[in-house]
């Protein structure tokens, strides 16, 4: 995703144009001390995959019985703007009742939901509290998030829970601060527990803790600094002895050790993966299949680099479908699936299934009724999927509905509408969905609430939503 002025002033970064893992600049070193309460007897993973741009959930996620499709129906097509709608008869049926559908191109997360290893959480989104109704949000008796319906803005939301302002650090950079105050057995203090194979985000920014970046299948280090001759380590010596420098500029020198860390981690990711097998699951050659290839080949390093909790950010674009919706994202989806299947399948392979669990963030969904040029237009509340051997996923999830929260009537303006076209307030929070993924991950109840700082307004049976044990 570009970068705007508002992301420099958020990251505080500097750029990463000769490291191919530069993480940021922070706070430089003007961290605050966190409560250490994680627990780490084992090996656990979280994977974020963010759908930059708004994926359509309404056509992920579609009513199978007669009366729901002919809801979802009557709101998607018939209009002058063009039809939306997918044949009943082309979703992939989701449990034995087949009470829901999913998207004709997600053949193998339907596969995963009917083996009970992916779980579908309906209707979440940004929320300070919840709404009682759809009244309490057209007369603004409780308050929303700020801009709604705006990328950057619902971007940055998603990813740090904080809803108004310009915020600076992300809910799993927090987590990774946790993890690190936690000390020896949950963090190794020669490589950073967060890493991202998408570029600089703010959810993997805390305040103690920066990122490792990498570009997927491109060895960890300095771009034309591989070079292992006499002449080449003679190289980054000379480099090494510049940035140890005292250049007395309180910019620079904190900027030097930022690289000289960096430097440090990479040789060190660099060694554990020398000493790794290659792994023997086939990934598709696509963008988002390479980055969670990545991320495998890093899991299966874990022991190599002597770390038990890490957290990883992929990311896919392009699902801003304001026209010719219903081929993007067949293409987009059809690329997602099977990424996301030959992820699951390597961590089977790694015998680390039950310890890695992947779920997907996203800016919001999209209007259920069309817009112009076949496209539809920005929304709220979206489904969201949790894939991973230790999710209670599949159709006897969550008592036997299938779904965890809440799915919304699909009535145009109806109770669940927050405008005219199908705009869905959301049921669930942001807050609980990251909160359910760290109690998952050993963080303390204490620091789950300091890193979710929304979560006290939501009721205590409701802050874990279940998909996890």
């Amino acid at each position: 995703m570009p970068h705007t002025r508002r992301d420099f002033i958020r990251l505080s970064c500097c750029s990463a144009a000769t490291l191919s893992t530069l993480a940021g600049l922070g706070r430089f070193g003007m961290m605050s001390a966190l409560a250490a309460g994680a627990a780490c007897a084992d090996y656990k993973a979280l994977v974020c995959i963010f759908l930059f741009g708004g994926n359509d959930s309404n056509n992920l996620i579609v009513p199978n019985t007669t009366a729901g499709y002919q809801l979802y129906s009557a709101g998607r097509g018939g209009t002058a703007a063009g039809n939306l709608v997918l044949a009943q008869n082309s979703l992939h049926s989701l449990g034995s009742a087949g009470a829901y559908g999913m998207h004709p191109a997600a053949t193998e997360l339907a596969t995963l939901y009917n083996s009970n290893n992916l779980a579908v959480l309906a209707n979440v989104g940004t929320l300070i509290k919840p709404f009682s109704s759809k009244t309490d949000y057209i007369n603004r008796i409780v308050q929303a998030p700020d801009n709604l319906f705006s990328h950057s803005d619902q971007q940055d939301q998603w990813q740090t829970v904080q809803l108004s302002g310009v915020p600076s650090t992300g809910w799993a950079g927090r987590m990774a601060d946790i993890i690190k105050a936690a000390g020896s057995g949950c963090y190794n203090s020669s490589f950073p527990p967060i890493l991202s194979v998408a570029g600089q985000t703010i959810f993997c920014t805390g305040n103690q803790t920066q990122p490792f970046a990498m570009i997927p299948g491109a060895p960890p280090g300095l771009f034309d600094f591989g070079d292992t001759s006499t002449a080449g380590k003679a190289r980054i010596l000379a480099l090494q002895n510049i940035l140890t420098l005292d250049s007395g500029i309180s910019l620079v020198q904190p900027a030097s050790n930022v690289t000289q860390n960096t430097i440090a981690q990479s040789q060190y990711l660099a060694g554990a993966l020398n000493g790794a097998t290659a792994l023997q699951t086939s990934f598709p050659n696509t963008s988002l299949g390479n980055q969670l290839k990545q991320v495998a080949q890093i899991i299966k390093a874990k022991n190599n680099l002597n770390v038990n909790r890490q957290v990883f950010f992929c990311s896919l674009g392009g699902f801003d479908t304001h026209s010719d919706q219903i081929s993007i994202q067949q293409h987009l989806l059809s690329q997602v699936s099977p990424a996301m299947k030959a992820f699951f399948d390597a961590t089977n392979e790694l015998q680390v299934a039950n310890n890695v669990t992947t779920f997907t963030l996203s800016d919001f969904s999209r209007t259920l009724q069309p817009a112009s040029n076949a496209g539809s237009d920005h929304a709220w509340g979206s489904h969201q999927m949790i894939m991973g051997g230790a999710v209670k996923g599949g159709a006897a999830s969550n008592g036997g509905t299938g779904l965890y929260g809440t799915f919304p009537d699909l009535t145009l303006g109806g109770p669940d509408d927050a405008t005219t076209n199908g705009r869905w307030i959301p049921s669930t929070s942001v807050d609980q969905y990251g909160a359910t993924l760290a109690k998952w991950f050993g963080l303390a109840p204490t620091d789950i609430l300091g890193i979710f700082p929304n979560l006290m307004n939501f009721p205590a049976t409701a802050q874990d939503l279940g998909f996890l044990p």
